[in-house]
This record gives structure tokens, C-alpha cells and sequence, in this order.
């Protein structure tokens, strides 16, 4: 007598799109932050393609102080700007700086995290006794001091402000990295990978890469606030791009030329909405990339 085995029946696994959008269901931070983020590039793309930013974003391209009208839906300012067009191209030149500034503290502090912490040693010491004393300075007021040694600020670009805006940004990133290494190196996985013939650098890109990559994204989106804060701090101060219509330098116009004093309170609102805007999309993104990084806050289905 044959026996006839039963055929599997299909498990009816999701497959990896219906896991992620029931990931994202449970993830609401990052679903609202990213929504809040695609709204201010949505918005800047599309009025850079209705408006034409590189001239009514700048003086004289309107008539000065003019409130909210059909005409400038947002209004102008004093020196005769457009204030939606100055939104629309301010958006993307502070994120710019914010992700210049990022990239080069997440890029520094990667590399200086993962030197200390796979090879360890007196290498180790050095990098983490150097980290300790540059976090005693603090960031902004350096940065100010370097900012203020450039004599003219029209030679002040949005690339001039993301290098001063990304000093000692690497730190954070590379106390972190430093410190997963040193977990991960002696996983059973790195072993294995050294037994097997395989170099540091192999070791560090194919094995401990992958899996530091939740914590490098949230460690980049906290960097990216850090360069656009700290580059707002200095526009406030009079050191940004005099030139460039940015979120700072827009407010700092403002604030030049007494705004909220004579009542021209669409010159300070719209600027500052948008501010608030960037930093509460980047702020729920954080929080929900370190939802997915850490498994002690990780929610489950």
C-alpha cells in the first residue's frame, strides 16, 4: 500500500511589502515624520518648478512689504522679496546644509568609531580620550569663532556653512559606533568570518556594516538636525550666507529690520513655521528609526 504524503500547504506568509506597511502602521512616528518631510519637499520642488527662485527669491524682484495678497499668496519683505519663492528655495538650501553637514560627521565619526573600536588597543584609548576632551568645547561657540575669522561674509556659501556646521558633529556618532564594535567584534559571526581567512577591512564592510546599518540612519538624521541647528545659530548671528535666501538667514532679515515690531508678522511667521516643520519631521524620524535600531523600545505586532 502506497502512502500518499500530503502536499504543503502554502503558509500564507506576507510577503515583504504587506510586512512593511504593517510595520509602518505600528511605527507612526516614522510614517508622520516622513509624511511632514515629503510635504516640505513636495512644496519646494514644486514651487522651484511654479516660480522662478532665482530671481524672486532675491532683492528687489517685488514690491517691499506687502501682506499676504493673491498676487504673493505669503508676501514680501522689506528688501522686496517673494517670500513664497524665498520658502521654496530656502527649504532646499537649509537642507542642504543639513545633509552636507551630516554626511561629513556621520562619515568621520563611522570611521573613527569603527578604528577604535575593532582594533582597540592604545588606538582605542587615544580616539576615546580625544572624544572626551573635544565634547568638553562647546560646538556652537568654536563654530562662531571660526565663522567670524572670514572677513567677507558675501564669500559665504551654503558649502562654507555645512563645513563650519559639521565640526566636532562626528563625536556622537563615533561614541556610538565605537561602542556597538565593540559588542560585535566578539559575536561567534566575526570569529568565524577571521577563521575563515577573511581581512579586517572584509570584516568590518561585509560582517559588522550590515548589521550597524539602523544605527548609522538614525545616527545620520541626528546629524543632519545638528548641522541645520547649528547653521541656524550662526545665520541668527549675522555669519550665515548673506546672499542666500535660507530658513536662518530669512529670520535673521526679520529680526535685522524689527519685523514683529512693525507688524510685518508674515515675514516671521512663515520662515518659523517652516523651521518648526523640519525640525519635528527629522525629530519623529530619529524616534522611529531608534524604534527599529533598539529592541528594547520595538513594538510588536
Amino acid at each position: 500500500m502506497q502512502l500518499s504524503i500530503p502536499a504543503q500547504q502554502t503558509s500564507g506568509q506576507p510577503n515583504r511589502w504587506i510586512l512593511i506597511l504593517r510595520y509602518m502602521r505600528r511605527n507612526k512616528s516614522l510614517v508622520v515624520g516622513l509624511a511632514m518631510l515629503a510635504f516640505l519637499l513636495i512644496f519646494s520642488i514644486g514651487g522651484s518648478l511654479l516660480i522662478d527662485t532665482s530671481t524672486r527669491a532675491y532683492p528687489l524682484a517685488a514690491p517691499a512689504v506687502q501682506p499676504p495678497s493673491p498676487e504673493y499668496p505669503l508676501g514680501t519683505d522689506r528688501d522686496g522679496r517673494d517670500l513664497l519663492a524665498v520658502m521654496a528655495r530656502g527649504i532646499l538650501l537649509t537642507g542642504s546644509i543639513g545633509v552636507m553637514a551630516g554626511t561629513i560627521g556621520l562619515v568621520v565619526g563611522v570611521i573613527v568609531g569603527f578604528v577604535a573600536g575593532y582594533y582597540g588597543g592604545w588606538i582605542d584609548s587615544v580616539i576615546r580620550w580625544l572624544t572626551e576632551v573635544l565634547m568638553t568645547i562647546p560646538a556652537l561657540i568654536l563654530q562662531i569663532i571660526i565663522a567670524s575669522t572670514i572677513v567677507d561674509k558675501n564669500k559665504v556659501t551654503i558649502f562654507t556653512m555645512a563645513g563650519v556646521a559639521s565640526i566636532l558633529s562626528w563625536m556622537g556618532t563615533a561614541r556610538i559606533v565605537r561602542s556597538q564594535v565593540l559588542t560585535l567584534r566578539e559575536r561567534t559571526f566575526v570569529n568565524m568570518a577571521k577563521l575563515s581567512g577573511m581581512g579586517n577591512l572584509e570584516i568590518i564592510f561585509r560582517e559588522l556594516m550590515p548589521n550597524m546599518l539602523p544605527y548609522l540612519a538614525a545616527s545620520f538624521v541626528g546629524a543632519v538636525m545638528g548641522g541645520i541647528g547649528s547653521s541656524f545659530g550662526l545665520e541668527i548671528l549675522g555669519l550665515g550666507p548673506a546672499r542666500e535666501p535660507t530658513i536662518g538667514m530669512t529670520i535673521r532679515w526679520a529680526q535685522f529690520h524689527s519685523a514683529i515690531f512693525n507688524r510685518w508678522w508674515w515675514w516671521v511667521l512663515w520662515p518659523s513655521l517652516v523651521l518648526i516643520i523640519i525640525f519635528a519631521s527629522l525629530s519623529l524620524i530619529n524616534r522611529g528609526l531608534d524604534e527599529i535600531a533598539n529592541p528594547r523600545v520595538r513594538r510588536s505586532e
